[in-house]
């Protein structure tokens, strides 16, 4: 779960006072989107429609998934006249007219007309608006009230402060035609996944001391698709990047879900920062936020002056964790809405995976409500019906129409089956961030190493229900924020024995069955907790205990990627064998990952005390001669590099099970890997 406090440093007077000029002309800041002729004022608003009445009955009922080709603002000609179509479903709504520079923010000069089929879409043809227009629509809402809209299907926003829209399109030309054509391959479940998790504004920034100083998307792709590149991370995960009102949020009170964020370019500058990942063979996976919204008066909330997107019973509909409101699962304008804006950052922006927000939160009635503060479903369950619904149409329909992303849920509970097909009474996700290794690694290596041999339970009791989901192992964002320090800082001892702590747990997660996901800054040992509204501490690299702990992540990215044991059954039962859990007093545990061919099985020997062991006794079957590919006491990464296994020693004990002893030296602190 994230810091989703919903506060706005948005104006919502209509008017923007900076980054639009009058005159038909956008800027945004001292960048100037487009220049356009004037725009005659004069002209009506002519009766068109985009939508058949087919399209209008599945946007009712809950299965239009394209809605983006029909609401919001599409330039087009009409009887060979240049402008805008707009569309918005106001169901409630007396009057709905479009308001903007064109027209000196008039909210009579140009109203939209609504539909006679009480589909509660108003729509209407502009002559000569063209795009780069900032706008919103004026409503005539619930008893009269008067509201002054962003549109909610807009593809480009204004940057924050200010919260109009902007007609514009996502028209890109793709250069990714081979990543495309192959990323089945790459996102296969089979594959590796090692997640690089970002938040573009406080990666880098051109002034780290100034929140307001931001890198465009081309610059950051500049710097940051060679860096990924380098470290071997084979997806980056971007934190919303969709269109929000206030830093703060982190992208996670969103207002614009058909919006790439204004902060760093247009939405063609986005396309291309994919593009640069893609030509560079680095998937792109989106976070996304379909459990909530926040009550800014531009946005979703009361759109027409009563609860439009969210339910009504606050029961239901209010979230007490994070100020902000729940979208109304069983109304069908609400499901084709967010459908649509799901399978839209896949269609127009190539994105290779979906990881779904707060998934907890939308399964459960009883999600942070004590006793009377939550209805029962139907059943007497504590299951939101319509959620689950909900979430198993959007997986159906996402692995439908593009088979090869991969869909990943953020959820803390119980709840079975979130990564099972539907047609299994499964949630239909491709995985789901393994919550509890999470937590359960953590107080295991926060430990004092002597009192580890009392906590082994804890740290083996993962692989007990591993095998339950298909699992990423998460070191997020979560873990470095709100006072729970670094994760250097999470380990015990002295400076040398918390990066030595710090490598063992990195190859632990890398070698552990499942997909990997590791925060920025976590890859050099950040000292600090994650500031959004700085950057990453990237003057530590200087040291070498730093640029150590960043080697050691390049060649755990590196092992992960080339030996098959580690990826090609890290979902499968047959991937994954216990060696040795029978030194508690000594805490050594020793385990073997297994790939599709015998030859690549490889043993990891974990020893997570102080305590130097040579001529280490592993029973091992198979192999005769076995081969150290990795040792995290290397001096390339700020360790001692005077424990290291040039030959093992290998004794038969066993002919007919092909039963081996093998004698390894076991550095302090440290995790040594076999082939």
């Amino acid at each position: 779960m994230s810091d989703k406090t919903n506060k706005s440093n948005a104006t919502d007077s209509g008017i923007p006072v900076k980054g639009v000029e009058k005159g038909g002309k956008v800027v945004n800041e001292d960048k100037k989107y487009e220049e356009l002729h004037f725009v005659d004022t004069t002209q009506p608003v002519w009766n068109y429609s985009l939508f058949s009445d087919t399209d209008v009955q599945n946007f009712q009922q809950g299965t239009h998934y394209h809605l983006y080709d029909f609401f919001g603002n599409k330039q087009i000609e009409v009887l060979n006249t240049p402008g805008t179509y707009f569309a918005v479903w106001a169901p409630n709504a007396t009057y709905v007219s479009v308001t903007g520079y064109f027209n000196e923010w008039n909210k009579s000069s140009h109203p939209l007309k609504v539909r006679l089929d009480n589909s509660g879409i108003w729509e209407g043809f502009i002559p000569y608006v063209n795009r780069g227009e900032a706008y919103k629509y004026h409503i005539h809402g619930y008893k009269g009230i008067k509201l002054d809209k962003g549109d909610p299907y807009a593809h480009f926003w204004e940057k924050r402060p200010h919260t109009a829209s902007i007609t514009w399109q996502t028209d890109y030309d793709w250069k990714d035609e081979t990543w495309m054509k192959n990323r089945s391959k790459h996102n296969a479940l089979d594959a590796p996944w090692s997640v690089y998790e970002v938040h573009l504004a406080s990666w880098m920034r051109p002034d780290k001391n100034d929140e307001e100083s931001y890198n465009s998307y081309q610059q950051i792709a500049e710097r940051m698709v060679p860096y990924v590149k380098e470290m071997g991370f084979t997806h980056v995960e971007l934190m919303p990047v969709m269109e929000h009102p206030f830093d703060g949020s982190w992208g996670y009170q969103g207002t614009g879900y058909f919006a790439p964020t204004s902060r760093f370019g247009t939405p063609q500058d986005y396309a291309a920062f994919v593009d640069a990942f893609h030509q560079a063979g680095i998937g792109v996976i989106l976070d996304w936020v379909p459990s909530h919204f926040p009550y800014d008066a531009h946005g979703l909330f009361m759109f027409d002056g009563t609860h439009t997107y969210e339910y009504a019973d606050m029961r239901k509909g209010y979230h007490p964790d994070w100020n902000s409101y729940i979208f109304n699962y069983k109304r069908g304008e609400v499901k084709s809405f967010l459908i649509s804006s799901a399978r839209f950052w896949c269609d127009r922006f190539h994105t290779d995976g979906i990881r779904v927000d707060a998934v907890s939160s939308m399964l459960r009635l009883d999600y942070s409500r004590n006793k009377g503060q939550w209805e029962p479903n139907e059943f007497g369950g504590n299951g939101n019906l319509e959620a689950i619904a909900f979430i198993k149409d959007l997986n159906e329909t996402l692995y439908r129409d593009f088979p090869d992303i991969q869909t990943i849920a953020e959820e803390a509970t119980d709840w079975p089956k979130i990564s099972r097909p539907t047609f299994e009474d499964g949630l239909g996700f491709g995985m789901k961030w393994m919550m509890g290794w999470m937590h359960d690694t953590l107080d295991y290596f926060k430990m004092d190493p002597i009192f580890r041999q009392f906590h082994q339970d804890k740290f083996t009791f993962s692989m007990m229900y591993f095998y339950d989901e298909n699992f990423m192992l998460p070191l997020s964002h979560d873990e470095v924020v709100h006072g729970k320090s670094p994760m250097l800082y999470k380990m015990p001892g002295d400076e040398w024995q918390k990066f030595a702590n710090l490598r063992i747990l990195y190859t632990y997660m890398f070698t552990h069955p499942g997909a990997k996901l590791l925060f920025m800054g976590n890859e050099f040992g950040a000292t600090s907790e994650w500031n959004y509204k700085s950057e990453l501490q990237w003057e530590l690299l200087q040291f070498q205990s730093h640029g150590g702990m960043k080697y050691c992540v390049q060649k755990l990215n590196e092992l992960y990627r080339t030996e098959p044991a580690l990826y090609e059954k890290q979902f499968s039962t047959e991937g994954f064998e216990w060696v040795d859990l029978n030194h508690r007093s000594e805490s050594v545990m020793v385990y073997k990952r297994k790939g599709k061919k015998p030859k690549d099985d490889i043993l990891v020997i974990l020893n997570v005390t102080p305590v130097v062991y040579h001529d280490w006794e592993i029973y091992a079957h198979g192999k005769e001669k076995w081969t150290e590919i990795f040792n995290s006491d290397n001096e390339a990464f700020w360790g001692t590099g005077d424990v290291y296994n040039p030959e093992i020693s290998s004794t038969l004990v066993d002919k007919a099970s092909k039963c081996y002893q093998l004698k390894v030296h076991l550095p302090a602190l440290g995790a040594v890997v076999l082939r």
